[in-house]
């Protein structure tokens, strides 16, 4: 048998956007095994060039793509993608680990926070596995502890979110109204309901009939499905 460390053939879905590019960074930074490395991304985008470790590879098509061969799936393309494409990645022998909330709170896909629940990954009958919102995935390295010590009842959280969580047109739509602020021009807002320069919007995401918006509600849900208890 080989010594050679195993290496896989890895797919990032969303390559183009701010968070798969950030994969793609942290997959070089960790020196991740790699023997292939596919880049997928909308028709658009189809045909441009990524560099990675001094190689281009070129961003495909995801809707024409076969995932045959595909072993490890990074998802980051929003949750519609996941939808439709993270099953047949799976179905094909992929393990998918989605970045979106579309698998969140299913009970056959684990929810997944490494230092926390590592062992929950194994169990993946549908071949995916999900990862939390980023403020949950802060909290529960910190939370998990405490809460397995002494039990937790209630958290009370206040979060300020960049609006690089809003993804490439948050950022940009901040930049734009940046410069027009500055030079003394009008704005008209596109991505956020009101100015986002400069600015604070006490709201993420849409409002739900308890009053609580669906950001809000994720901290609650993804904490309880991680720890295990649902009378926090």
């Amino acid at each position: 048998m080989s010594n050679e460390a195993r290496r896989f053939h890895v797919a990032v879905v969303g390559a183009t956007g701010a968070v798969g590019q950030t994969m793609l960074a942290i997959l070089a930074e960790r020196n991740f095994p790699i023997s292939k490395l596919t880049l997928l991304a909308s028709e658009r985008s189809a045909g441009q060039q990524v560099d990675f470790e001094g190689d281009k590879i070129t961003i495909q098509d995801l809707a024409t793509f076969d995932p045959a061969g595909v072993e490890i799936a990074l998802f980051s393309a929003g949750g519609g993608i996941s939808k439709e494409f993270a099953p047949k990645f799976a179905a094909a022998g992929a393990v998918v680990i989605d970045n979106s909330s579309t698998f969140r709170y299913d009970d056959d896909v684990p929810l997944v926070v490494s230092e926390v629940n590592p062992e929950a990954a194994r169990n993946r009958p549908r071949g995916i596995i999900a990862n939390p919102n980023c403020s949950t995935m802060q909290l529960m390295p910190v939370l998990a502890p405490i809460h397995r010590e002494y039990g937790i009842e209630r958290i009370n959280i206040a979060t300020y979110q960049s609006v690089s969580g809003a993804g490439q047109t948050g950022m940009e739509e901040l930049g734009k109204q940046t410069a027009q602020l500055l030079g003394f021009q009008e704005i008209e807002p596109k991505k956020f309901p009101m100015q986002i320069a400069f600015n604070l919007i006490p709201h993420i995401d849409e409002f739900l009939d308890n009053g609580f918006t669906k950001e809000e509600m994720k901290l609650v849900w993804e904490t309880r499905k991680i720890l295990g208890d649902d009378s926090i």
